[in-house]
C-alpha cells in the first residue's frame, strides 16, 4: 500500500503553539504510521503557489518550546486571494495542487476564519481536518484553544504591571488587550491581575458606570484604578449603531445594497476599536484623575509558549493524525477536557464563541467586586 501523503500548514495570526500541533501531528504521522509530510510555507497562499517542504523527524526536532510557526503563516481566503494584484478565487488552484503533489490529507492550523477557509476546501472535496488556534479562544464547540493560554498569562502579566505605575501615579490606566469580537482574553486576566473595571465586547459600558466605580474606590481611600479594556469593546450608543448598521446588513434587498452595508459595517468596527483613548479622556473629564492607555498589542501572542499551550497543541496534533488514520475528514479537533473530539467542520465555520453575560467567569468578577462597565 502506497504510504500516506499528507500536507499542514498554519494560516491566520501566529500564536504560542503552533509547532507544538505541528510538532504533535508530523511526529505522530511519521513514527507511528510512516506518513510523508509536507510543510506547506505562508499558510494558504503557499498551498495555492504550491511552495512546501518535506518535514522530517530533524525537522520537526527542538521546535515544541518555540514561539509563533516554523513554516510561516497570512490570512488570505482560498476564493478571495490577490494575485497579481487582482481578487481571484484559488480554490480550483488549490485542488489541482492537491492532486498533483499526491495528497491524502490537508491540516489547516488556524482560527475561525481558517476554519471557514478549510470548509470550502472541503466543499471543493479536499480531505481537511482543521486544528483550532487563538489567543482570543473564540473557536466554538471546543473548550479552549492552543495560543490562550499564553497569551493569558502575558496579559495578566501586564495588568500587574501596571498596577504599580497606577497605584504611584494615581492614575487611571486602561489596558488595551487583544479581543476584537469576544472578550475571554480581557476577562480572564482582567479577573486574574485583579482589574477594578473590565469591559468586554458582549456587554457594552457606559461611561457613567465605569466613572462611577472609580469614585467609590476614591471614596474608600483608592486614588488609583486598572481597566481591562477588550478592543472590541464598546460603549452602549456605539453598540447600538453598529446593531442598526448590521440589522440594514440582513434587510438589504439587493447584493449592491447587501455589500454596501457590509462596508459600512467594517468601517464602524474600525472607528471603534481606537476609541480607549477617547474613553481614557471620557475618564479624565468625569473623575479628574489623569488617565492613561497601554495598548498591549502583538506582545500578547509573541513568544515562547507555555506548559499548557505544548500539551494542548501535542494533543489537537496527534489526535489528528489519529482521525487521518481512521479516514474522519471534514472536521475540527476539539479540547474536551481531558479528551479530544471531532466536530464536522459544518458546525463550526462561520460560528463565533462570544462570552455568555451570564458566565461563571463573569458572575466570578462581579462577586468579587469588578465593575464590567454597565
Amino acid at each position: 500500500m502506497a504510504t500516506k501523503r499528507i500536507g499542514i500548514l498554519t494560516a491566520g495570526g501566529d500564536a504560542p503553539g503552533l509547532n507544538a500541533a505541528i510538532r504533535g501531528f508530523g511526529k505522530a504521522a511519521i513514527r507511528d504510521h510512516g506518513w510523508t509530510l509536507l510543510g506547506f510555507r505562508d499558510g494558504l497562499r503557499g498551498l495555492a503557489e504550491n511552495r512546501f517542504t518535506e518535514l522530517d523527524g530533524a525537522a520537526l526536532s527542538g521546535i515544541l518550546t518555540t514561539g509563533g510557526t516554523m513554516l510561516g503563516t497570512s490570512r488570505d481566503k482560498v476564493h478571495r486571494m490577490v494575485v497579481d494584484g487582482e481578487v481571484r478565487d484559488m480554490v480550483p488552484t488549490i485542488v489541482d495542487n492537491y492532486a498533483r503533489d499526491g495528497l491524502d490529507a490537508l491540516i489547516c492550523l488556524g482560527g475561525g476564519g481558517t476554519a471557514k477557509n478549510a470548509k470550502r476546501l472541503m466543499d471543493a472535496g479536499l480531505n481537511v481536518i482543521h486544528l483550532p488556534k487563538t489567543i482570543d479562544n473564540d473557536i466554538v464547540e471546543t473548550d479552549s484553544s492552543f495560543g490562550f493560554s499564553t497569551a493569558l498569562e502575558i496579559a495578566t502579566e501586564a495588568v500587574d504591571r501596571l498596577h504599580s505605575t497606577a497605584h504611584s501615579h494615581h492614575r487611571i490606566i486602561l489596558a488595551e488587550i487583544m479581543g476584537h469580537r469576544a472578550g475571554w482574553l480581557a476577562l480572564g486576566a482582567g479577573i486574574a491581575g485583579g482589574a477594578d473595571v473590565i469591559l468586554l465586547p458582549e456587554i457594552p459600558y457606559s461611561v457613567e458606570a465605569i466613572a462611577e466605580r472609580i469614585e467609590q474606590r476614591r471614596s474608600h481611600g483608592s486614588t488609583f484604578s486598572v481597566v481591562a479594556v477588550a478592543e472590541g469593546a464598546l460603549s452602549r450608543a456605539d453598540a447600538a449603531e453598529l446593531d442598526r448598521a448590521r440589522a440594514l446588513v440582513k434587510d438589504a434587498s439587493t447584493p449592491e445594497l447587501k455589500a454596501m452595508a457590509k462596508r459600512n459595517v467594517k468601517a464602524l468596527e474600525a472607528s471603534h476599536r481606537a476609541n480607549t483613548f477617547t474613553l481614557a479622556e471620557q475618564l479624565e473629564t468625569a473623575t479628574g484623575l489623569e488617565a492613561r492607555v497601554s495598548i498591549l498589542g502583538y506582545v500578547q501572542r509573541g513568544g515562547i509558549p507555555n506548559a499548557a499551550d505544548r500539551l494542548l497543541g501535542t494533543r489537537l496534533g496527534v489526535a489528528g493524525a489519529r482521525a487521518v488514520a481512521e479516514g474522519t475528514f471534514g472536521v475540527m479537533v476539539a479540547d474536551r477536557g481531558h479528551d479530544t473530539a471531532l466536530v464536522p467542520l459544518t458546525e463550526v465555520a462561520g460560528r463565533i464563541k462570544y462570552v455568555p453575560t451570564d458566565h461563571e467567569w463573569v458572575r466570578a468578577a462581579r462577586a468579587v467586586g469588578t465593575a464590567l462597565g454597565d
